[in-house]
């Protein structure tokens, strides 16, 4: 057994909020990055396959188990090469088998297609790889310093008190039972997970709405996720937020395009690589919360009244 963030699932979870236009209770709106990003068929086919309405079921291979990484510095794109790798016949069994049984509502029909051409995992890799990098990736440290949190005490708890009552005290609906980990569900089954890697995965971005997640429908992986302690904690909700613009980089950008500017005047003012730049201003680009207009040699760059109006409210 052990503790380990799942980047995947985080985005999984944003990526949902986004779909259905909701709101995270800390974190706020997703924000027009993501929103835009929704619009890639990969990132698309993505969110067919996320529960609607009172659906119950999510594919497991959505979600693959965390790795080992020591630096966490791969997770992500070994959960992306797990998507990529997932064998035929378990994505059949998960996207058809499983939705059938545990949704409310049929699968699109060109998302059935898309599974039976046998290049639906390629998609979702590619999909939760673009989604990962236009709304969450920069926003990850505080999710992750959250994450650490949790586990930290967990940890100590587990030392301190043994992994029994360490399990049974991960949330309510879970308890230890001497040779089990007993979980309050609608249905009724008995899993067995001899030699396999049980691994506790404390999320943030599934919080309020899913509580405790059990995964085990991929073969020779377990997992359970359940919410982090102090989600929120010493935060203020109304401006500390990942949305409308993520991460530090972007919402600097936006600080410095009051007027128009070209992608190598912003490297050097803010001091990132020329690249680096191109690839965040074309993310704002593609949310419109800057314009662009070619001067000679030079793309100029500048920001828009709906970004200028985001970056007052943030200040307030």
């Amino acid at each position: 057994m052990r503790l380990a963030p799942s980047p995947a699932s985080e985005s999984i979870a944003w990526l949902k909020l986004t779909a259905a236009s909701g709101r995270h209770p800390v974190f706020g709106d997703p924000g027009p990055l993501a929103r835009a990003s929704l619009a890639h068929p990969d990132v698309a086919l993505l969110a067919d396959l996320l529960p609607q309405n009172g659906d119950t079921y999510r594919p497991d291979l959505l979600t693959p188990q965390p790795g080992t990484d020591a630096q966490r510095r791969d997770l992500i794109d070994e959960q992306i090469a797990q998507i990529e790798a997932a064998a035929q016949d378990d994505l059949e069994t998960q996207v058809f088998t499983y939705t059938r049984t545990h949704w409310n509502r049929p699968l699109p029909a060109a998302t059935r297609r898309i599974a039976e051409s046998g290049r639906m995992q390629r998609h979702l890799a590619n999909g939760l790889a673009r989604f990962w990098r236009d709304a969450l990736s920069e926003g990850w440290p505080e999710l992750l310093s959250v994450i650490d949190q949790d586990i930290a005490h967990r940890a100590t708890a587990i030392a301190t008190h043994g992994v029994g009552r360490a399990l049974g005290a991960l949330h309510p609906d879970m308890a230890w039972a001497g040779d089990a980990v007993t979980l309050a569900k609608p249905w009724d089954g008995e899993i067995d997970v001899t030699g396999r890697d049980l691994v506790l995965a404390p999320g943030v971005l599934n919080w309020p709405d899913d509580y405790v997640i059990i995964q085990v429908d991929t073969p020779g992986q377990a997992v359970l996720y359940y919410p982090a302690q102090r989600i929120g904690a010493g935060r203020d909700r109304r401006s500390g937020r990942i949305a409308p613009v993520v991460g530090n980089a972007r919402a600097a950008l936006l600080a410095d395009l009051e007027t128009a500017r070209s992608t190598a005047e912003l490297a050097a003012r803010i001091g990132y690589t020329p690249s680096t730049v191109s690839y965040h201003l074309s993310a704002l680009h593609r949310a419109r919360l800057v314009t662009k207009v070619r001067d000679g040699r030079y793309v100029l760059y500048q920001r828009t009244a709906h970004a200028a109006g985001l970056l007052e409210e943030a200040r307030g």
